[in-house]
């Protein structure tokens, strides 16, 4: 077979172990330099392809690239910038596909999310219809966990995990202050259209450590009398009350709470912030003192309190889609295949971009209590085995040592292009 070159981009939002999916790609493709020459990666995403602005993987010493196993963010810079269709966008593919071609690209490895999964499954199709030869894979990443197939999503262990934390935690704060300070407090995390971060906040409370809790789901329509009312019952009975509530928050009629009037690269809404709005609420309803917190950025950086499982899903399907690709696959995603809850075992698995790309897996309603403010046992079942282990990065002087790369520029072949 011949030697070609691999290219690898992150895309969207990152997350505390985007990275290791990365080192999975740059160590295995090393492994295999019979295959694969140079691995470039794409400077902020696919925009680095378009511009041909990439990365030279070569110039990183293997301590480096060791080292992106426990460096949160996207060591490469990712991109919020969706790809046309291709009726409409031609040029944008063809751009591509010369860039590849120019540096002698036969392995396309994209790391993402559903907009990523759709935009490697249309860059596969163009490389077909312009007869190159090119090995399109999807490597999944969203702390959204919202990817159809597969069972979990790397980057969303290591978000449940700090928010269920981070809840706990608070809550201990908030009962020790209510009697004459705050009694509610509320947590914002993310997921726009569906609740698996929400119901992972849900985690703080077991049979050990008992927390007063209401979730809010973005399946679930708000219902203000039933929330207020709830928020009440907990607050009367424990003296105090916590509350996690979802970005994308709906009414009766399917508006966003928060909705900003805005949208961001991929047309999704840019949401203004429900967190203040339930906690005001709360203040003018019931009168209670609150405090409200947005987890934002904290809960998808937190590399010093990543999963270990979640670390080594990560890593693990960076390292298969490699194998896949050297074996003549693709328009492919490796998947997570739960293979049992107790004990906890999982595989990798293989699953065609066309039942992944534009798909979102909501969270099942089995999940969600009848009363729609919590979390079910059977969500317990699934979500407890994803935050389990620790996998703590180095520190230094009391503080997490990162790794920042060189990222070296490969010399550019083409003309400019407009993005």
């Amino acid at each position: 077979m011949t030697r070609r070159n691999a290219f690898y981009a992150q895309s969207g939002g990152v997350t505390a172990v985007i990275n290791a999916s990365a080192a999975g790609v740059i160590e295995t493709a090393r492994r295999h330099r019979t295959r694969i020459g140079h691995v470039y990666a794409g400077r902020n995403g696919i925009i680095g392809a378009l511009t041909e602005d990439l990365i030279d993987t070569g110039r990183e010493p293997a301590r480096a690239i060791a080292a992106l196993k426990h460096t949160p963010a996207g060591a490469f810079g990712s991109c919020r910038y969706k790809l046309g269709a291709l009726e409409g966008q031609r040029a944008q593919y063809e751009r591509l596909i010369d860039v590849f071609r120019a540096h002698d690209i036969g392995y396309f490895f994209y790391n993402g999310g559903n907009d990523s999964a759709d935009t490697c499954l249309k860059v596969g199709e163009v490389a077909r219809m312009l007869g190159y030869p090119l090995a399109a894979i999807h490597i999944p990443k969203t702390v959204d966990n919202d990817l159809a197939v597969t069972d979990s999503c790397p980057g969303f262990g290591s978000v449940a995990k700090y928010v269920a934390t981070s809840m706990r935690e608070a809550a201990f704060d908030v009962a020790s202050m209510a009697r004459t300070s705050t009694r509610v407090f509320v947590l914002e995390v993310m997921g726009r259209h569906a609740g698996w971060i929400t119901a992972a906040v849900g985690l703080a409370d077991d049979d050990a450590t008992p927390i007063p809790l209401v979730l809010l789901f973005p399946e679930i329509a708000f219902d203000e009398a039933a929330f207020v009312a709830a928020v009440r019952e907990r607050t009367e009975r424990f003296g105090y009350c916590c509350v996690g509530v979802s970005e994308g928050l709906r009414d009766a009629n399917g508006q966003l709470l928060a909705e900003a009037g805005t949208r961001d690269a991929f047309g999704h809404a840019q949401l203004g912030g429900v967190g203040p709005l339930v906690a005001k609420l709360v203040k003018d309803r019931l009168g209670y003192k609150y405090h409200w917190a947005v987890a934002d950025y904290l809960q998808r950086a937190a590399r010093h309190l990543a999963s270990k499982t979640d670390l080594d899903q990560s890593y693990a399907v960076g390292k298969a889609a490699v194998e896949l690709a050297i074996a003549g696959k693709s328009a492919v995603m490796p998947t997570i295949v739960r293979v049992s809850d107790r004990p906890y075992r999982w595989k990798i698995g293989t699953a065609p971009l066309a039942k992944i790309a534009n798909r979102e897996k909501m969270l099942p309603r089995t999940f969600i209590t009848a009363d729609g403010f919590g979390m079910t046992a059977k969500a317990r079942a699934y979500l407890v085995p994803l935050i389990r282990g620790e996998a703590p990065p180095p520190f230094r002087n009391g503080l997490p040592q990162y790794v920042r790369l060189k990222n070296a520029a490969v010399p550019k072949k083409l003309p400019e292009f407009e993005v």
